[in-house]
């Protein structure tokens, strides 16, 4: 069986120079599939699939979100926790400037831009997840305490069904 190339990415090489365990998840890629399509693919859970969000505040200042894949962000109730008027989705070439990864690509970790990032607090509870490794059709199949020790999320409650 060949072997398969992965794509170096910051966000590999980041994990890489921390001695994060980590396992790499690659499936084929599906346009605007999402964490349906990767969690399908994948034969995982959504809930265990977390989605790499960038926002932004009224005055364009980007953080990012990370949220279970079978859950969306309550953009109001982020607004209120973080003591702004409005937070909102970036344009996608906006949030590809933040972040350096195309958008369908976009991790956490090894961003171009240093941002501060809220995590969902459920996502701490579980025993491993998959998020995305800087690259369409590549995840990551981590533990939380991961997340936590490299990136020190702040812990919020802003999902919805």
């Amino acid at each position: 069986m060949a072997r398969v190339k992965l794509p170096s990415t910051p966000a590999l090489r980041l994990l890489r120079a921390h001695s994060a365990t980590f396992e790499v998840a690659a499936y084929t890629y599906v346009e605007r599939g999402g964490t349906a399509a990767s969690s399908a693919a994948l034969g995982v859970d959504e809930h265990r699939v977390i989605k790499t969000l960038l926002f932004e505040d009224e005055d364009g200042h980007p953080l990012v979100i990370l949220m279970h894949g079978d859950r969306s962000v309550s953009a109001k109730a982020l607004a209120r926790l973080l003591g702004v008027k409005r937070v909102g989705p970036c344009a996608p070439k906006v949030a590809q400037r933040h972040s350096g990864y195309p958008v369908g690509g976009t991790s956490p970790f090894g961003t171009r831009t240093s941002m501060p990032v809220y995590m969902e607090s459920s996502i701490a509870a579980l025993a491993s997840l998959y998020i995305n490794a800087g690259a369409r059709g590549l995840l990551v199949r981590l533990a939380p305490q991961v997340i936590v020790e490299l990136l020190a999320p702040t812990l919020v409650e802003v999902g919805i069904p």
